[in-house]
């Protein structure tokens, strides 16, 4: 049945969309729904649209809005039709269709199909606390049903509190999932239910139903947490005399120990994904695999790559693990394969943002773009930069990483305990007489030939004189870093240059 749906599509006829509330960050689970939406719109030619839920005025905000608008673009997933982009079927605000909401509240007020419901909160309340006393439904009784027009009227004229309700035919409720195939309610379970807070205020289920027919919807592709709106959302529509799209309900991504994913879990945020140095192209690769499988070992997909391969039938029905460790291998990956260039642009702000760098566009009328060591005020050339960042690309997780493995490079004193600087069992002594060996050697070594191949050609020749090369090299490392761990003495001798080299040296000297 599923894949008769499917196959049933046509070109250029699909019409999917995104609808966030603005009441918090862009959730991680948010953008794998948007993304999913949006390989599905693009494998069929069709389109993807943006519409913002934003009926509750007391928890949106227009800074979540923008963050959630940016984040989706970030990600590379823009929509067709939206908010900034318009559209035949706009306003794409919910607050902004009202009129809409109350032509179709009106409709079904008229028809008999729904009716104004004037219990208080608290009668509500008692009645359900007594149902559960008794062990029944805790459903509405249908006691405002009936009211007569007059009394209704009459407590319209007092603007006593209402609701209005949907009244309920009491059937079964049958439709195929996408996903999940077949799945089957009993509407009488829940009764005549809420669908508005007022004759031009629809809750989110009437909302939701008339948006997606006005806007021409034709699959309703979100999480599985929706399951149970969607009996309600039908039965809404068939009062309505709407077409019924097809729906399919995604499994939820789970924490390490199977519950919903939360904070608790960790970051959830894609702001903050971002913030913390991951590339959009890794976190598009890895929320697409959070139950969606291709049917390979294949691992790395890029965008267009997805919409190649994307299907629903390939959606599995169970949650997803949110594994953290398969994200940092797959943006890592990322990493290494960005340009030397493009990476120390995208590096840079990490290492403003902590204060090492302060950004210079000229030095002294030379051309290029230089920066400013905010320790030393020495300024420090773009091609520089790259040498420093090109030591770590094999070794970045994150972008946010950088500042950790680099900041040696930019600080003025190095605070390191001397143990740092001792190879297994080496005496003070030896370690001091190592040093004075090392300035003697590098000494001897012109500005012009200071060159990682002049470097380890004199350097090694001397550590291979010895038990173990550690014995220079260890020493030699650490004096330069103050890390316990970092890219080879070498290297990085040839780019803090020579002057530098050597007053580490004597720094270390004066150490022991």
């Amino acid at each position: 049945m599923i894949k008769e749906d499917l196959k049933l599509i046509s070109p250029g006829q699909v019409r999917v969309r995104i609808a966030p509330s603005p009441t918090g960050h862009l959730h991680i689970g948010t953008a794998r729904t948007a993304l999913f939406n949006y390989l599905f719109a693009k494998k069929y030619k069709g389109s993807f649209i943006l519409r913002i839920e934003d009926t509750d005025s007391e928890r949106s905000e227009k800074k979540y809005e923008k963050e959630i608008m940016e984040g989706f673009k970030w990600l590379g997933l823009n929509w067709s039709e939206g908010p900034d982009e318009g559209g035949e079927y706009g306003p794409y605000y919910q607050s902004q269709r009202k009129k809409i909401y109350a032509k179709y509240i009106q409709k079904l007020l008229q028809e008999d199909k729904a009716y104004y419901c004037f219990c208080s909160k608290e009668e509500l309340q008692a009645r359900k606390e007594y149902q559960m006393s008794i062990g029944e439904s805790t459903i509405y009784s249908g006691k405002c049903t009936g009211l007569l027009e007059k009394d209704i009227e009459k407590y319209l004229a007092e603007k006593k509190p209402f609701i209005i309700r949907l009244k309920n035919p009491c059937k079964k409720i049958i439709f195929n999932d996408l996903i999940r195939g077949k799945i089957e309610f009993d509407s009488s379970l829940f009764g005549d239910f809420s669908i508005a807070k007022g004759v031009d205020d629809p809750l989110y289920n009437l909302a939701c139903v008339i948006d997606d027919s006005e806007m021409k919807i034709t699959h309703i592709i979100r999480g599985e947490d929706h399951i149970s709106n969607t009996p309600k959302q039908i039965l809404i529509g068939e009062a309505l005399g709407f077409p019924q799209p097809k729906f399919a309900h995604l499994p939820l991504i789970l924490g390490p120990d199977k519950s919903k994913l939360s904070k608790r879990h960790g970051t959830t945020s894609i702001t903050e994904y971002r913030e913390n140095g991951y590339l959009p192209e890794a976190l598009i690769n890895f929320i697409s695999l959070l139950s969606w499988n291709p049917g390979t070992e294949r691992e790395i997909f890029s965008l267009p790559s997805l919409i190649k391969e994307f299907s629903l039938e390939k959606i599995q029905k169970s949650g997803a693990i949110f594994n953290v460790d398969k994200l940092d291998w797959m943006n890592g990956f990322y990493i290494r394969e960005k340009s030397l260039k493009k990476l120390t642009e995208e590096c840079i702000p990490y290492l403003v943002k902590n204060n090492l760098i302060k950004a210079e566009v000229e030095f002294d009328g030379l051309p290029g773009e230089f920066y400013e060591i905010v320790e030393t005020k020495e300024k420090i050339s773009l091609k520089k930069m790259e040498k420093i960042i090109g030591l770590y690309q094999e070794r970045l997780k994150k972008l946010s990483d950088i500042t950790e493995l680099v900041r040696y490079f930019f600080k003025k004193d190095l605070n390191y305990d001397k143990e740092l600087l001792r190879w297994k069992d080496m005496k003070d002594k030896e370690i001091k007489n190592v040093f004075k060996k090392l300035k003697k050697l590098l000494s001897r070594i012109k500005p012009e030939n200071w060159t990682e191949k002049n470097l380890t050609d004199v350097l090694m020749a001397e550590a291979n004189k010895l038990e173990s090369r550690g014995e220079i090299l260890w020493p030699l490392r650490a004096a330069l870093t103050g890390e316990k761990a970092s890219a080879g003495p070498f290297e990085i001798a040839v780019i803090l240059d020579k002057e530098k080299t050597l007053e580490r040296i004597d720094y270390a000297i004066s150490k022991i």
